[in-house]
């Protein structure tokens, strides 16, 4: 098995937010998300524009993945285009591994489209996610966690993947609101961590729609921003475009 130093990891789930002002920052003016998406549409096939909107609209911030020193890269990738496909905008890894295991998996692409963070430990990244109003459930085989079908994930939650070899830290177990636990009926104990999140974020998003009648809940200047970043990135030099517009005079209240 071949091993990479954190520089893979730290490549793997580092990259700008889509909350980052700097999207929409161009030299000296400053573009709302409305007016990027005016100057860039014309530069879009009608079906990429319509599968952004469909994204959008499934699209969450209520849930979000937490992964724990994982060692193997094919998992976080595994679970970062997992997250993509049940709609959760948001991703984070604590980062508390030296070396990593190299994988050939990817996320196909999905890394692109959602926010990554990483974190070096455990009460940085808790702390982070309790100033959101998120409620901390770590995903767990330890007894008196909750058969994930007997659990509220129509909260605002963050879930917490663990190690593959021994699952969440007693830390993170300490400092959780909840355990959930995913019924075994074979042999094992657990499943791969991949499969675990695809579970559990299924089954969230079961219940949400069950709740409230889709899973998807993002705020309309949340849609804005993430819908502006999204044609940013899927247009050719995109920001050349932009600065072009400007330099032909166009202006609106979107431009300070």
């Amino acid at each position: 098995m071949e091993y990479v130093s954190s520089e893979e990891m730290f490549e793997l789930v580092h990259g700008r937010r889509t909350d980052d002002p700097e999207w929409f920052n161009f030299g000296e003016s400053v573009v709302g998300p409305d007016d990027v998406v005016t100057i860039l549409a014309p530069q879009m096939s009608a079906s990429r524009k319509g599968t952004i909107e469909r994204v959008l609209a499934d699209r969450t911030d209520d849930l979000t993945i937490v992964v724990e020193g994982m060692v193997d890269l094919g998992n976080v990738s595994a679970v970062m285009r997992t997250a993509d496909g049940f709609g959760v905008q948001s991703v984070h890894a604590i980062d508390t591994a030296e070396v990593y295991k190299r994988s050939r998996r990817t996320t196909r692409g999905t890394d692109k489209w959602i926010d990554r963070y990483r974190w070096k430990d455990v009460r940085s990244c808790f702390d982070h996610l309790r100033s959101q109003r998120y409620r901390i459930v770590v995903a767990d085989v330890a007894v008196g966690a909750v058969p994930i079908g007997d659990a509220d994930l129509t909260q605002r939650s963050a879930v917490v993947f663990g190690n593959e070899l021994a699952g969440v830290s007693p830390e993170a177990r300490s400092m959780a609101d909840a355990a959930v636990t995913i019924p075994m009926a074979g042999f094992g104990d657990s499943f791969n961590i991949s499969v675990a999140a695809a579970i559990t974020l299924y089954e969230a998003q079961r219940q949400r729609t069950l709740r409230f009648g889709r899973s998807g809940n993002l705020s309309a200047s949340d849609v804005a921003r993430i819908r502006a970043v999204w044609y940013l990135k899927s247009v050719r030099e995109s920001r050349l475009h932009i600065e072009r517009a400007l330099d032909d005079g166009y202006g609106s209240t979107g431009i300070e």
